[in-house]
């Protein structure tokens, strides 16, 4: 029995791929018993991508990276939705659970009876979140999507990529899905809110209707602002900043490092660094603003300071300055640094094929209720006798006959 935040809450997702799945295991982190429905046979999709996890001879197994990550603090119990007696042992758990997280296209679980509104007549307390490209409303809500195609809709590509007018101009995608996570924590948030509301206002759950498209474009309004305000569009700066300079990549001798210099002050402290203290005093770049408007000057300048020695020898300088600087990491490097170390961040689990896994663990830190990693990510089916013995009560005759009607698959 888990002994964390919502360690009295129980999860029923109906999830698959990114989005669900990225909320569900953060609920479950956080100690919730969270029980994973997937299809017999092939489950969730994410089972077929990214790296084979090996077993402890070192052969590859079935197991893959994507799924992987998305998955641990899970149990899976596979159900076939379309029989009736599949949709019936849903509506059972339903009626058990608190939470349903579902990213079904708009209208699917209807034919089902397993909407909203039909599970909620059964368990008025259940917190139900439908996830979607487009929401359960308005012109393309029946249309699907991908995280490629929220990132154009979005404003993500017309904030990212080379500016104009310089090689390799154009739009381009951020290098993970970044809609998917945005819309699994906006989920995440939702959930709990409407858990709070439900056990200290209401005494009843309420249906959350989240977008991928709404939950893209709420993340990227600070940059928006700017056009809602003023009508100014914004543009691509490539690794540089519209808000402030010097920000963004420069040459060493031997790579490249970033820097953010975010207020004058800081600016201050780099000159320093760089051996001309001169710049600051110059009065075109006393503050963020006039850095802005004469940055083409600025950059020039402390790129070729920089370029004269290695990363090696500025790194300790600027963090001893307290510049906000970072070399840019492969990700072995990341989880060779020190401080993503002391930090803790990779987690050991327990896995039934390969004895143990190393994952990337929760960022947060909860001072009363430590999260526990205890539970990796589940095999398909594994848990499917487990849940339904203990959660429905069913003896091992009916679990073995629902297995023979293949309703459901140990």
């Amino acid at each position: 029995m888990s002994t964390g935040i919502l360690s009295r809450i129980r999860v029923l997702d109906l999830s698959r791929v990114l989005s669900g799945p990225w909320a569900t295991q953060i609920l479950g982190d956080f100690g919730a018993d969270v029980i994973k429905v997937e299809r017999p046979g092939t489950g969730d999709d994410l089972r077929e991508q990214g790296a084979r996890l090996k077993d402890l001879a070192g052969n590859e197994t079935n197991e893959r990276s994507t799924f992987l990550a998305t998955n641990r603090a899970k149990r899976s119990i596979t159900i076939d939705m379309a029989k009736p007696a599949g949709q019936e042992l849903i509506r059972r758990l339903a009626a058990q659970s608190d939470v349903l997280v579902e990213n079904f296209k708009s209208g699917d679980l209807k034919r089902y009876g397993l909407d909203q509104e039909s599970l909620r007549a059964i368990n008025p307390r259940l917190v139900y979140c439908s996830i979607t490209g487009f929401g359960q409303s308005g012109p393309y809500s029946q249309m699907p999507g991908y995280d490629l195609i929220f990132q154009a809709m979005g404003g993500v590509m017309a904030l990212t990529g080379v500016p104009e007018g310089q090689p390799g101009a154009g739009p381009q995608r951020a290098g993970y899905p970044v809609s998917d996570l945005t819309s699994g924590f906006y989920a995440t948030i939702g959930i709990l809110a409407a858990l709070h509301h439900r056990d200290t206002v209401s005494g009843t759950g309420q249906y959350i209707d989240l977008s991928l498209l709404d939950a893209q474009v709420a993340a990227t309004s600070s940059m928006a602002m700017s056009y809602l305000v003023a009508g100014q569009m914004p543009v691509r700066v490539g690794l540089g900043s519209q808000l402030t300079a010097p920000y963004g990549d420069f040459d060493c001798a031997d790579g490249k490092i970033m820097i953010a210099v975010g207020n004058d002050k800081q600016f201050v402290q780099l000159c320093h660094v760089l051996g001309c203290p001169e710049l600051a005093q110059d009065e075109r770049f006393a503050t963020t603003s006039l850095r802005v408007v004469h940055k083409l000057v600025l950059l020039p300048i402390v790129a070729a300071i920089l370029k004269q020695n290695n990363i090696a020898h500025w790194m300790p300088l600027l963090r001893e300055a307290v510049v906000p600087s970072a070399p840019i990491y492969d990700f072995k490097q990341v989880y060779d640094d020190p401080q993503i170390q002391h930090r803790g961040l990779v987690k050991t689990l327990p896995h039934p094929l390969s004895g143990t896994l190393s994952m990337v663990g929760n960022p947060l830190n909860f001072s009363d209720t430590p999260l526990e990693y205890t539970r990796g990510p589940p095999l398909l089916g594994q848990h499917t006798s487990e849940v339904l013995r203990e959660v429905l009560g069913i003896d091992d005759q009916e679990i073995a006959r629902l297995a023979e009607q293949k309703v459901t698959a140990s």
